[in-house]
């Protein structure tokens, strides 16, 4: 049964944490997702077996967690994020997801006294300007910028409302624009089959960090859902190694 967390914007998170040995690991879904997912489930057993800490939640306007997804935006979810690891009693693991990716960076760029490594799965920082803004055409700008919102096809589902507020927001917490320290250890994953996030995003968040442990692990033929058995396998023996650097 999930718990219940209030942010100091005002927002009413669910999450969910297991007792248990840290540094504890804290999973950030992605776009659109929730903490009933493939992954986060996955983590959340594996954590329990291995009697380690973890933590899973929805951000405002995701899963049961209060809000309208719409309303939301990267600020938003990032505050979201930053509300639970505040909570956290010593520096998390985080492994970031999709946009989970990006907001790890920001939480490690905004909170470094509370990271202790990084796992990223298909990261996509910057996507709203880099992916969505970008690929979109004159008559969606058009509309984004007359409407306040333009309806984007999924392949997960009913389409995407994006709005122009996400877009905006999302300049300002771009981290492939300047300096990025990442100083714990890191391990990003990407499939090379990923429709959503390119593997170019994942070479440039590569060469753009700085750190003094950071490697990136290249899946031929993995998807963006990276949910299959073998790519289960290898998250889990990312996060466990970077456990194994930081204690």
């Amino acid at each position: 049964m999930a718990d219940w967390i209030n942010t100091s914007q005002g927002r009413r998170l669910a999450y969910e944490t297991l007792g248990g040995s840290g540094p504890g690991v804290l999973f950030l879904g992605g776009f659109k997702s929730d903490m009933e997912g493939t992954k986060a489930i996955h983590l959340r057993d594996w954590a329990a077996r291995q009697g380690r800490a973890f933590t899973r939640f929805d951000y405002s306007g995701h899963g049961i967690s209060e809000g309208a997804f719409e309303d939301g935006c990267i600020g938003d979810w990032a505050e979201d994020a930053a509300s639970v690891l505040e909570q956290a009693p010593e520096p998390q693991v985080l492994v970031g997801s999709s946009m989970g990716g990006w907001i790890s960076l920001l939480l490690a760029r905004r909170m470094p006294h509370k990271v202790a490594g990084l796992v990223t799965i298909a990261a996509a920082p910057d996507f709203t300007e880099d992916s969505m803004w970008e690929g979109f055409t004159a008559d969606q700008r058009v509309c984004l910028e007359r409407d306040g919102q333009v309806a984007l096809p999924s392949d997960y589902g009913d389409p995407y409302i994006i709005t122009r507020r996400l877009i905006e927001d999302g300049r300002k917490h771009l981290v492939l624009r300047e300096p990025l320290a990442l100083p714990f250890p890191v391990r990003s994953l990407q499939g090379t089959a990923d429709a959503d996030v390119d593997m170019a995003v994942a070479l440039r968040l590569l060469d753009h960090a700085t750190g003094p442990d950071i490697r990136l692990t290249l899946v031929k033929g993995a998807d963006h859902r990276f949910s299959d058995p073998d790519c289960l396998a290898l998250i889990e023996a990312a996060v466990e190694e970077v456990l194994g650097k930081v204690g």
